[in-house]
């Protein structure tokens, strides 16, 4: 990081200005930003944003109302436009697509409903803001209602699986209704129709709060000691597409996406989004 003294007292000072900053600044974008040289800057963009067909991605304008939920739940709020090759025949196709990553909202050793009801809650104002942005499409991280413990291999942590119109599903039936918005809900499924066999599977929700279809993850990492088959194995579901009223779209979830023969299949396979 090229930058001069001064530069390195404001990080210093700012340093301890905010619990659960980074330096003092919102995220990892701002302190960029505000330390690197543009020309650098720039570059550093580019490399962490995407090249946007050799443009600057731009900022997208949030309501107001959407900026003070934020800052009332002490979330971080950015927007930024991709933009695609224009053609001729043809108008664009505006897709809004929306990305959620969460802590937890309560310590490990309280009880398990506890820790999922508390994760609902504590996403409630972050779907909030999603629709009331115009998001057509919602992704929610892996197993975004439990705590990520396959690094564990303890398996009391199995308990928080749920069937795909479990919990979860239902939970969300009403903001995906409510928004007109698609929702991937990824969980730890429980297979309750095959011997409660256990997925890693992401379940899509139509913008009327229907069960389109659900895909199970088909990569396993197994690295060292990190080895998530102690919890489920391979998915059966191949490379699915499924029809939404945004588009075709796909799913590669975690690990999947260091496979380029996941991508290629599911872009064979007609998806338009993955």
């Amino acid at each position: 990081m090229e930058r001069n003294e001064g530069e390195n007292q404001h990080v210093e000072k700012n340093s301890n200005s905010k619990d659960g900053s980074i330096c003092g600044y919102e995220s990892l974008h701002h302190l960029l930003s505000a330390n690197l040289k543009p020309h650098l800057f720039k570059e550093v963009r580019r490399l962490l944003l995407g090249l946007n067909c050799g443009r600057a991605l731009e900022l997208v304008a949030l309501p107001e109302s959407t900026k003070a939920l934020s800052s009332e739940h002490d979330f971080d709020l950015q927007a930024f436009c991709f933009g695609a090759d224009k053609e001729l025949l043809r108008q664009p196709l505006v897709v809004r697509v929306g990305l959620i990553q969460n802590s937890i909202a309560r310590p490990t050793i309280a009880s398990f409903l506890d820790q999922k009801r508390a994760i609902f809650q504590k996403l409630k104002p972050m779907i909030d803001v999603a629709g009331s942005s115009g998001v057509n499409i919602l992704c929610l991280q892996e197993a975004w209602m439990m705590p990520f413990a396959f690094c564990t291999r303890e398996k009391r942590w199995c308990e928080f699986a749920e069937p795909v119109d479990g919990e979860s599903a239902q939970f969300l039936h009403e903001y995906a209704r409510k928004y007109n918005m698609v929702i991937i809900s990824p969980i730890l499924e429980r297979d309750v129709n095959h011997g409660e066999t256990l997925w890693n599977t992401a379940i899509i929700i139509g913008s009327r709060g229907n069960i389109i279809g659900k895909h199970r993850k088909n990569h396993m990492p197994r690295v060292g000691d990190f080895n998530e088959s102690t919890y489920y194995m391979e998915g059966n579901t191949g490379h699915p597409v499924f029809e939404t009223a945004y588009g075709k779209i796909a799913v590669n979830i975690c690990y999947g996406r260091h496979h380029p023969l996941n991508w290629l299949a599911f872009g064979l396979n007609g998806a338009e989004i993955v």
